[in-house]
C-alpha cells in the first residue's frame, strides 16, 4: 500500500499533500485483524530512475538466494515429514506444534514476551512472530531459534509512525 493517499508520505524528492485527517483515515482503512494476518511489513522507497537502468548490480545474487530458499523448504519438509496434519510450512503450524517444531529457550520468550507487550501485539501477531523467526532460523540453517531470529521477525512488524 502507499504509505498515505498522496504516496509522498517519507519520499525525500517529493513533499506529502495529505492533511493529518487525512492520513489518518487512510491509516484506519487496514483493521487490526488483517494487519496481524500479514507477516512481514517492509517500507520501501523511491528508486532513483538512473539506478533502475543502470546495470551496477548490488546486494545478494538470485541464484544464491534461490538455493536458500529451496535448501529452508527442504529443513521445514524434514521437520513436518511426520506431522500428524500433514502440514507443510512453518505458516501452516498451529498453537501446540508451535510448541513442538519450533521451541523457545526461556530467555527467548522473555524477550518476545517483553517485546510483544511493548508493540501491543495481538496473540495472532505473537504467533507469527514465532513461526517467522523459525522461517528466518530455517533460512539461516539453523536448528535453534535464536535472539536474532526473533528481534528480526519483530522488525518486520508494522510501525506506527508510518
Amino acid at each position: 500500500m502507499n504509505p498515505c493517499p498522496c504516496g509522498h508520505k517519507g519520499d525525500k524528492q517529493k513533499q506529502c499533500i495529505c492533511k493529518p485527517m487525512d492520513l489518518e483515515k487512510y491509516k484506519r482503512k487496514l483493521s487490526g485483524p488483517i494487519i496481524d494476518r500479514i507477516d512481514i511489513w517492509v517500507t520501501v522507497g523511491a528508486v532513483d530512475f538512473d539506478k533502475l537502468s543502470g546495470v551496477e548490480l548490488s546486494g545478494e545474487r538470485t541464484q544464491t538466494i534461490k538455493e536458500r530458499v529451496v535448501r529452508a523448504r527442504k529443513i521445514e519438509e524434514k521437520r513436518f515429514k511426520d506431522s500428524p496434519r500433514k502440514i507443510k510450512t512453518n505458516s501452516e503450524m498451529n498453537v501446540k506444534e508451535l510448541a513442538i517444531f519450533a521451541p523457545l529457550t526461556e530467555e527467548i520468550k522473555k524477550l518476545l514476551n517483553q517485546s510483544a507487550e511493548r508493540l501491543q501485539l495481538s496473540a495472532r501477531a505473537y504467533h507469527r512472530i514465532i513461526k517467522l523467526a523459525r522461517t528466518i532460523a530455517d533460512l539461516e540453517s539453523s536448528e535453534n531459534i535464536t535472539e536474532s531470529n526473533i528481534l528480526e521477525a519483530l522488525q518486520y512488524r508494522p510501525r506506527e509512525n508510518n
